[in-house]
């Protein structure tokens, strides 16, 4: 004989399925985002590749000066704030918001605004200051697509293409899906949605996907840093990456916290042809201190580091680890455009390296992976995107275990915390 169940029993999901049928149409729309977006963002690199040699490399030695002596980079750092502030002051939709205010989830902007801001985004990378393309790039990719998109498919629900463009651009910047995969899920647990993780994800994944597959088809990017292998994990490892880990949420933090004071010093300037150039003086005082690897975005540079895990001193490291943070935080604040993803990985990087330095028993891949893991938290809150990037510069499975401890009490100091990030009034995001 059946049992009857209890109605309370045979209730239906709170998160009902989405049909196959309802998620076929956007797979096409959602591959065309993707390698728009991959493209977009290779362009933007390459023609950025291209200046920053003129740049560093063309003009000094025409010159017969040295391309990364003190003066040049004063020289250079203060003319792309010239640069970046004429765009800012004259170019129609001025480059966009205040970018101390945008985030990974990117506002809407007009199309007349994306051109200036590709443009200054260019600037930024081929100049110097040490912020990456992440947030501009992510902004524009958005703003194309939610255009182009709501004029070829207007019948397309307009958050289709903000989720789009977002997840393919995260994809073709760190050559994987499963960076968007992971960066989208988190930001689906601040909203209200239907249907089941997955076919929230099935889209953004499809774009990400699509995005990622053009860059390593085109560029072949690649976020190992080649680090020695260490192995079996042991205590001591353990111990390691916890330490580090805190150590790197903590400055983190403290950069978070001068944040606001340092924006608020910029914009009692008013003007963007002020600012700009300022904070471009500012930063060739402190590339004066911490040498011409603090420069950039950092990628390049941790390659450099990596490929001589003890080519430095640990007091080198530990400049080179505070004085990038100091200049994350003032081209941040001056009003260039950039992201703080790909700095931070540079501050953590060295600051894992300096802990190798200072206690031989630390491993510089645990060092690493380690400090990048609390910088990242501290800087972005973002916990997978975090564990994920700390773990891929590595590429050694082991590590995975490590970090996923060492998170939970670097987690417990940045949560609840002010965020690098500000509102329009110029107080921190919580």
């Amino acid at each position: 004989m059946p049992v009857v169940q209890d109605s309370e029993d045979q209730a239906p999901s709170v998160h009902p399925s989405t049909p196959a049928r309802a998620l076929l149409p956007s797979i096409v729309p959602a591959i065309a985002v993707g390698v728009l977006c991959s493209l977009i963002l290779v362009g933007v690199e390459v023609a950025a590749e291209q200046l920053q040699d003129v740049l560093w490399e063309t003009v000094p030695d025409a010159l017969g000066i040295g391309r990364y002596s003190v003066a040049w980079m004063f020289v250079v750092l203060i003319a792309t704030g010239i640069a970046v502030g004429l765009v800012v002051w004259k170019v129609p939709g001025h480059a966009g918001p205040d970018p101390a205010t945008v985030g990974l989830d990117a506002p809407v902007l007009p199309p007349v605004a994306l051109p200036g801001l590709v443009l200054v985004t260019a600037l930024m990378l081929a100049g110097g200051p040490s912020l990456g393309p992440e947030n501009p790039l992510i902004t524009v990719n958005v703003g194309l697509a939610v255009w182009l998109g709501s004029r070829l498919i207007p019948r397309a629900p307009g958050r289709l293409w903000p989720a789009l463009a977002e997840a393919a651009t995260i994809g073709a910047l760190f050559g994987t899906p499963v960076a968007a995969a992971l960066a989208i899920s988190e930001l689906l647990a601040r909203q209200e949605t239907r249907g089941m993780l997955w076919d929230n994800l099935f889209a953004p994944l499809t774009a990400a996907a699509a995005g990622s597959l053009t860059v390593s088809l085109l560029d072949h990017p690649s976020f190992d840093l080649g680090l020695p292998s260490f192995g079996r994990t042991g205590w001591s490892d353990l111990l390691a990456s916890i330490v580090v880990a805190a150590v790197g949420a903590v400055l983190g933090l403290g950069a978070v916290r001068a944040f606001p004071y340092v924006h608020a010093a910029f914009r009692r300037l008013r003007h963007p042809m002020l600012m700009l150039p300022a904070g471009g003086a500012v930063l060739g005082a402190l590339a004066a201190v911490g040498g011409h690897l603090t420069l950039f975005k950092g990628l390049d540079e941790i390659a450099t580091l990596a490929h001589d895990p003890d080519g430095w001193s640990a007091g080198e490291f530990a400049v080179m680890t505070v004085v990038k943070l100091a200049a994350l935080v003032v081209a941040a604040s001056c009003g260039f455009r950039g992201g703080r993803i790909f700095p931070a990985v540079f501050v953590g990087t060295a600051l894992g390296l300096c802990a190798h330095a200072l206690v031989s028993g630390v491993h510089p891949s645990v060092g690493v992976s380690a400090g990048v893991l609390g910088v990242l938290l501290a800087i972005t809150r973002q916990g997978w995107l975090s564990l994920f990037v700390a773990a891929v510069l590595v590429a050694e499975p082991a590590v995975i275990s490590l970090l996923c401890i060492a998170s939970l009490p670097a987690w417990l100091l940045v949560t609840g915390r002010p965020q690098m990030q500000l509102r329009q009034d110029g107080t921190s995001v919580r």
